[in-house]
């Protein structure tokens, strides 16, 4: 995956078809996806389940799988009755298992991207649709430096920093990122012209601008309608090729983990994103395999 080149460009430039909600996979095979560890919790107990659910995005099209690592920290899975030592394992396992997928399928291209979730996915009370958690950035850079380096000691081929809601955890992971050096995209969630705390996207993705680890800037895990104007304030503030994965809209519920979907992404929308500089596209909650093969379609066509 390249880093910096043409995002604005109006030269055709390949765009790299992502895979979707990994939860949206785990529901349509049965999973229960109750409780505080979401799709985490089958790291321990349902490995299997997470394979498959890679290997159906993989399938589709796909060719980037994006690890159930979303909502795993050390402290959610002690808090869940594991020791420390087991707790670093699983977060290590969540790279593995989508690497031995890719490895297992033997076709050229293929990516992991190992999945680095806000600090409110680990409250799972609802605050990483919000941001603004209350709690000192010594606490955020705590939180997510220790899980950064063990996701980034597992081998992925880069990191999926995303549905990030408020540009001032942005301004913790940044420096994080750049001590590791590993390769990342960064995504924001947005409503309209802001993050989801509020913030405007120029200034929002301005905290983004400059950083030598990030092969991409852009948005998911929000309304499609949303999407268009955070890719360009993207491309416009890094300069970079925008990343792009909304979610099928609806309600979001905190207690079941679970979304009431609204209607899949709009193929014409796409088009207009990456004519605006998205270079890697894919879906997120509510966008299962069937959703994503009919997005590679789609791309396959351009």
């Amino acid at each position: 995956m390249s880093a910096r080149s043409g995002a604005a460009s109006s030269d055709a430039l390949e765009v790299v078809v992502l895979d979707g909600g990994l939860s949206t996979a785990l529901e349509e095979q049965g999973a229960d996806l109750g409780g505080s560890l979401w799709t985490a919790r089958l790291l321990a107990d349902e490995p299997d389940r997470i394979a498959a659910a890679h290997r159906a995005f993989f399938d589709a099209g796909a060719r980037v799988a994006t690890t159930a690592s979303y909502q795993a920290s050390v402290e959610g899975f002690v808090a869940a009755g594991l020791d420390p030592g087991a707790a670093r394992t699983l977060i290590t396992r969540s790279v593995t298992i989508a690497r031995e997928v890719r490895d297992g399928l033997d076709r050229p291209g293929l990516r992991v991207a190992a999945s680095v979730g806000p600090y409110g996915a680990h409250l799972a009370d609802g605050s990483e649709y919000t941001g603004r958690y209350g709690v000192p950035t010594s606490r955020l850079r705590d939180f997510h430096g220790p899980r950064l380096e063990l996701l980034a000691a597992a081998g992925p081929d880069l990191l999926a920093v995303e549905t990030i809601p408020d540009a001032d955890e942005a301004e913790v992971l940044v420096p994080l990122l750049e001590e590791l050096g590993v390769p990342a995209w960064f995504s924001y969630s947005v409503r309209g012209d802001t993050t989801c705390a509020g913030q405007p996207l120029d200034a929002a993705y301005a905290v983004l601008a400059g950083a030598s680890c990030l092969v991409a800037a852009g948005v998911n895990c929000s309304d499609q309608a949303d999407v268009l104007g955070a890719v360009r304030h993207a491309v416009a503030a890094t300069g970079l090729p925008a990343v792009a994965y909304p979610n099928r809209g609806g309600s979001w519920d905190p207690a079941a983990k679970r979304w009431a979907y609204g209607d899949p992404v709009d193929l014409g929308l796409v088009d207009s994103w990456v004519d605006a500089g998205a270079r890697f596209v894919g879906g997120c909650c509510g966008n299962g395999p069937a959703e994503i093969a009919a997005l590679a379609r789609h791309l396959s066509r351009q």
